[in-house]
């Protein structure tokens, strides 16, 4: 691809986004940054360091000392590769909590812009579309049912080991939807300008074949 873009994705979680967007990366040969890992690692973060979830003198000394970056398919906690750590339910609902922060976010917001100044790339989570990239040429609001949301975590967090009931993931995805879609700073929501893709029915690779075929036809 020789012509710059950019492709945003927002979404609620267990909609598919991190996976369809990095086989989109693969499949058009560009950058992949997963942006809720980035509020996953500072979560983990928080919590090692016993932090309570909100705005203070220590969080932003936290955040002034927090270094995040992603290499070789894996993202970095402070120099260490974290992406093993960051995908239990414990850590999920951390990033949850600590995404609702203002001094957070826009911290978070600036890093990932940064990110994406001068290489196509595609990002996903949950205000990407509005407020990382509102100048993005391809937009997308990836979503799905809710009990199929909460079967795919399910399912995810069954094949790691994990001790939890499709009633408890259920909970937890419709507390996350709440709290992501009510926070005072960049609320979830899909942008006016965002193609709706639900993937209850579609699998990962269709909803990516989907976004490639949109890029392919206009990118030349």
């Amino acid at each position: 691809m020789e012509k710059f873009f950019q492709i945003a994705i927002d979404g609620p979680g267990g909609a598919g986004k991190s996976t369809i967007a990095k086989a989109v990366a693969q499949k058009l040969g560009i950058e992949y940054i997963d942006t809720g890992a980035m509020y996953r690692v500072l979560g983990l973060k928080m919590l090692k360091n016993g932090m309570e979830f909100k705005d203070s003198s220590d969080l932003r000394m936290l955040l002034d000392n927090t270094s995040i970056d992603f290499r070789d398919g894996d993202i970095f906690l402070d120099g260490e590769p974290a992406g093993h750590l960051i995908r239990t339910q414990e850590v999920s609902m951390a990033a949850s909590a600590c995404s609702a922060i203002p001094a957070v976010r826009k911290k978070m917001v600036e890093a990932q812009q940064k990110m994406g100044e001068s290489k196509n790339v595609i990002m996903d989570g949950r205000d990407i579309c509005e407020v990382v990239f509102p100048q993005a040429q391809f937009k997308f609001f990836v979503t799905a049912d809710t009990q199929e949301r909460a079967r795919r975590r399910f399912e995810e967090l069954k094949a790691k080991g994990e001790n939890v009931t499709f009633e408890q993931v259920l909970a937890q995805i419709k507390e996350r939807d709440l709290n992501d879609s009510t926070r005072e700073a960049s609320p979830m929501r899909q942008a006016d300008d965002a193609e709706l893709l639900d993937t209850t029915d579609m699998t990962a690779e269709q909803a990516a074949d989907y976004i490639c075929e949109k890029v392919r036809k206009t990118v030349k």
